[in-house]
């Protein structure tokens, strides 16, 4: 990731790209590369815009943050055939790649005042095929993100594994982050009907029970699966502390 002391420029000039200066609610945004970090971490999809023959089209990927010696870079897995991967070409594709986290809904005494919790970042700018030479590293590094320890649970992948299979770079220098993590908004003399309930419901990615496959057998769930299960859980777990703790301060 950026260093930490350094600041997201949202509202440079888009000499490559359009701004991604927030003009609405602007004290949501945040040009904290920590924040930026955090929504990427716990990210499994990424929705990546393109304009293809004149249509916007807007396609989701198994994403990944990575490093391939450049850099921080945010990964995308696909298939050599894919139709992204071929309009990148050698000269790469201008994008816009967007990761959100729905953390709750914000239910207020008027459907006007509701809201939502969310974390998003949207990155813009050219994504470029990975070398060959780096592409099965691309893959670990896909791989390590989404389920944490497997690699050291599995076979290595074979030529043809690495072959079949392609990645996208795209660099983090240009990110919009938006943030709200808040209660809902009241007041003892606001005039509304205080028998309404008003909150937050927390929302959040969890895991269900792990199913084997048909083969399986009897065979131990794999660490890394339990392991993944229980950061998902206490994640969840988090946030939810920290919504709470916002209200409390709020309705104080």
């Amino acid at each position: 990731m950026p260093t930490p002391n350094a600041q997201l420029s949202p509202s440079d000039p888009p000499t490559d790209g359009p701004s991604l200066h927030v003009r609405r609610l602007r004290d949501r945004q945040s040009d904290d590369p920590a924040v930026l970090h955090a929504i990427l971490a716990e990210a499994h999809i990424a929705h990546v815009g393109i304009v293809r023959g004149g249509h916007p089209v807007v396609l989701p990927f198994l994403c990944a943050v990575g490093d391939l010696g450049d850099g921080p870079v945010l990964l995308l897995h696909g298939s050599t055939g894919g139709g992204l991967f071929l309009d990148a070409g050698a000269e790469g594709v201008p994008v816009a790649a967007t990761v959100t986290h729905l953390d709750g809904l914000v239910f207020a005494r008027s459907t006007h005042d509701s809201s939502a919790n969310y974390r998003s970042a949207m990155i813009a700018g050219r994504a470029t095929v990975v070398p060959t030479d780096l592409r099965a590293e691309a893959l670990w590094q896909v791989a390590d993100h989404l389920m944490p320890g497997r690699r050291a649970e599995v076979r290595e992948m074979t030529a043809k594994e690495v072959s079949a299979t392609q990645v996208l770079q795209l660099p983090l220098e240009r990110a919009s982050v938006k943030v709200r993590a808040h209660g809902v908004g009241e007041d003892p003399a606001d005039g509304e009907d205080h028998t309404v309930w008003a909150g937050v419901l927390p929302l959040a990615v969890r895991a269900g029970v792990p199913i084997p496959g048909d083969i399986s057998g009897d065979s131990p769930v794999d660490a890394s699966v339990v392991a993944l299960s229980a950061r998902l859980e206490r994640l969840a777990a988090d946030r939810e502390a920290r919504i709470a703790a916002v209200m409390r301060v709020t309705s104080v």
